[in-house]
């Protein structure tokens, strides 16, 4: 199933110029940071690791206007942008999921500059509340090293809970996941606490629960509590 995907337009390898252009987006953002900004933030992460170190800083610069909504004079990074495709290359990024796992998948053709930059860009075409949220997370990215698999979805989200449903609406997965009644929005403190209390001794293996899924289904009662009640 595909849950984001973005595709990149650029120079040729060996071209001497340097151009960037977006294509087809699939960058859903609500709630932030949503499929889309784990992607834009994985497409960051993949390739900054081989980009030039004297770049990095005016890299932090630009995310930095962007989320600001200033104006990006051009040409920026050694790379122009523009609109127009005409000529250029296509690299195309996906996050796609199977039941509760999900993976990113690149395909990159052109160098990891224009990887970076066309992700970068990808963030100046949301709305502003979704760039305010979504910034923070390229800094991350930026600085991110490592697979990118739970561990660096942790990293971004700040949260224990790694499963699709609970990246895409993680509110809506905390109060499944604490035994609410379907159409509860809101839950007070207080019935958050009983609700966690309740849950937390149908699972425990001294009151009966599964002793194998124990502490997975603890792990994720704990973070539910922390989602809803701060």
């Amino acid at each position: 199933m595909l849950l984001a995907e973005l595709e990149i337009w650029h120079t040729r390898p060996l071209t001497p110029t340097r151009r960037v252009s977006l294509g087809h987006m699939v960058l859903p953002t609500d709630p932030a940071p949503g499929f889309g900004g784990l992607l834009l933030s994985a497409i960051v992460a993949r390739h900054i690791i081989d980009v030039e170190e004297e770049l990095i800083p005016d890299t932090h610069r630009l995310v930095a206007q962007i989320e600001r909504n200033e104006r990006v004079a051009q040409p920026r990074l050694r790379h122009r942008y523009q609109v127009d495709r005409h000529g250029m290359a296509r690299s195309l990024h996906r996050l796609v999921g199977t039941g509760e796992d999900f993976a990113f998948e690149f395909d990159t053709q052109g160098n990891p500059m224009q990887q970076v930059l066309g992700a970068i860009y990808s963030l100046e075409r949301l709305d502003v509340p979704s760039r305010k949220a979504l910034a923070p997370l390229l800094v991350k990215s930026l600085n991110w090293r490592g697979p990118l698999g739970q561990a660096f979805v942790s990293h971004l989200v700040g949260t224990k809970a790694t499963s699709l449903r609970s990246i895409g609406d993680p509110r809506a997965w905390a109060l499944e996941i604490l035994g609410f009644p379907m159409g509860t929005v809101k839950p007070t403190r207080s019935e958050v606490m009983a609700q966690y209390r309740n849950r937390l001794r149908a699972v425990h293996p001294d009151h009966g629960g599964n002793e194998d899924s124990a502490s997975k289904s603890i792990g994720d009662l704990g973070e539910a509590r922390r989602i809803l009640i701060g």
